[in-house]
């Protein structure tokens, strides 16, 4: 049996699965509230205690880079050991980044898990995914002739380019706010609020932002009011996030030639299908001059299964044991 976790800035997802028929099936599973808990060790343990689970091995995939086993998490005030974690749950052990689970778990994914957003077939060679949610989170598989080898990155801190005017005043509205400004910025849920901030600002409206989405789920409410179309400025801001995103996308693509496909993950992306299925995503995608019928040539797929981190991070487990990367008891 193999423990798993999909460990974001929000939730915490806890599973055991066990090994069936060259699958893997959940025998218990829980969704913790991340902030509520000061260390990834006390809701492991509570979660293994309540669960009654006896797993020989544990995987977990955990916002932010990971460096010679230890990640000091990029939305949560905790640093996360692996060395550290192994003695507390007496289970061997093995910490990844968040994004590099949910790349592990693409292979495991089925038809009914994904949803295209262009017709072109998946073909051999290397793949991307991109992850907007409390942060945004970029991983790469490198094609190397037979299988896709997974590798992490931080993409989603690299400096936002800005492709208009009205995305060059966004770019100095953040820079009074943070200093630098990355994708992540802009493409996450707080991301989202800035966003519709920025917009507010520049019509006058400012009281209107701080009415009506100044809470916790003021990304949801934006969000939502933008789906519905109740809220023009709303709907506006979720048009520029989009095209944002899909820019992004595109340049993910061409940095890891990821002619095998992009994925579009993250707990945002399956809730804003209806506007990803649009035109503004996939025209931003494409736009990169010269380039444009290469990027016109690679699968975009949006991840609708919100289980695909944590199925990656015990695939991860079950491919890595007994290899000597897991830490000991």
């Amino acid at each position: 049996m193999i423990l798993a976790g999909d460990i974001g800035g929000t939730n915490a997802r806890l599973a055991c699965f066990q090994p069936q028929n060259g699958s893997l099936r959940i025998v218990s599973e829980r969704i913790f509230p991340s902030r509520e808990y000061y260390e990834l060790g006390e809701i492991v343990t509570q979660f293994l205690t309540e669960a009654a689970a006896r797993p020989q091995m544990a995987c977990f995939g955990v916002a932010g880079p990971v460096r010679n086993g230890r990640v000091e998490t990029s939305n949560l005030p905790w640093i996360v050991e692996q060395s550290r974690l192994a003695e507390q749950i007496h289970l061997p052990t093995l910490l990844i980044n968040d994004l590099e689970a949910t790349a592990w778990g693409i292979a495991a994914l089925g038809r009914a898990d994904l949803v295209s957003l262009n017709s072109v077939p998946r073909s051999a060679g290397n793949q991307a995914i991109i992850a907007p949610g409390t942060g945004l989170g970029q991983a790469g598989l490198f094609w190397n002739g037979s299988q896709h080898q997974v590798f992490a990155c931080e993409g989603g801190h690299c400096d936002f380019a800005p492709q208009d005017e009205l995305q060059i005043e966004l770019l100095r509205f953040l820079e009074r706010r943070y200093g630098h400004v990355s994708y992540e910025r802009i493409l996450s849920g707080p991301g989202l609020v800035n966003v519709y901030e920025f917009l507010c600002n520049k019509n006058g409206t400012v009281e209107l932002a701080a009415a009506h989405f100044a809470n916790a789920d003021a990304a949801a409410n934006i969000s939502h009011a933008a789906l519905n179309g109740t809220n023009p400025l709303a709907e506006k801001a979720l048009d520029l996030w989009i095209s944002i995103y899909g820019a992004e996308a595109g340049n993910l693509a061409l940095k890891t030639m990821a002619t095998g496909g992009i994925f579009l993950g993250g707990g945002i992306s399956p809730k804003i299908l209806p506007k990803l299925k649009g035109p503004l995503f996939m025209e931003a995608f494409v736009d990169k001059g010269r380039l444009r019928s290469l990027l016109e040539s690679i699968p975009v797929q949006v991840i609708v299964n919100e289980k695909a981190g944590l199925l990656g991070a015990a695939c991860c487990a079950r491919a890595n044991s007994g290899n000597g990367r897991t830490a000991k008891r």
